[in-house]
């Protein structure tokens, strides 16, 4: 159910018998070989298919997060913290106003993580609002998962490696690339980040079995789907 499917008089309907939500948060970035936009389409497709068999309005995803590392790479927009924490404070505002109180933000880049103290600092002050902050591909089930696939997961290899974030035309090449020196890689400005990692992949395979990715999503679908039903402290 999403919003985008709904018009006004719908969702004060819905707010009539039940207060729950879930907003995608997504980014635009740099990810090798798949699409740019491959955290707002996993978050958003995520989203919808959690909560579309029990009821539950889905927002349309927010595009753009933080990842200022990655602006030496084409397509690449960055949002800074103090912004990035203001619009979604304004954004969880707006849908508080209309009876929304129970709100699953599903989160899809792990840049936007440090929102998060934002956010949670908003819903503490809001005491009929209960709000949580799932990053799904770090979510213990999943990743228990992703890990006894292939330990070797890391951004841009096969682990996001989608039937839904890949590219039409576009081959991906079928090395193993060696994991990156992420401590090394933090202290790089956003030029040589791009030089350091090349395409963009941080290690691992760059592609794996649709059958393995498809076992991975319906356990990240189940596993957000349980926080809608039962997350609510």
């Amino acid at each position: 159910m999403r919003i985008a499917d709904m018009n006004w008089q719908q969702v004060e309907q819905y707010l009539g018998k039940d207060d729950r939500c879930v907003l995608p948060l997504g980014c635009t970035e740099q990810h090798a070989f798949l699409s740019l936009a491959t955290d707002s389409i996993l978050a958003e497709r995520m989203s919808i298919e959690a909560a579309e068999p029990i009821g539950v309005p889905v927002f349309p995803v927010i595009p753009v997060g933080m990842t200022p590392s990655f602006m030496s790479y084409p397509g690449t927009v960055s949002i800074g913290l103090e912004t990035y924490a203001r619009l979604l404070r304004d954004v969880l505002e707006s849908v508080t106003i209309h009876g929304f109180r129970r709100i699953l933000i599903v989160n899809g880049h792990g840049g936007n993580t440090p929102a998060r103290a934002a956010v949670t600092e908003w819903a503490g002050a809001k005491p009929d609002v209960r709000l949580i902050w799932h990053d799904w591909w770090n979510a213990p089930k999943t990743m228990t998962k992703v890990t006894e696939i292939d330990a070797d997961a890391s951004h841009a290899s096969w682990m996001e490696n989608f039937p839904w974030t890949r590219l039409e035309g576009v081959e991906m090449p079928s090395t193993n690339k060696p994991l990156v020196d992420y401590v090394k890689m933090r202290q790089l400005k956003p030029r040589e980040v791009r030089q350091f990692l090349g395409d963009g992949n941080y290690g691992g395979r760059y592609q794996r079995s649709d059958e393995e990715m498809l076992a991975i999503w319906e356990i990240a679908v189940q596993e957000t789907r349980h926080l809608l039903e039962a997350g609510w402290a």
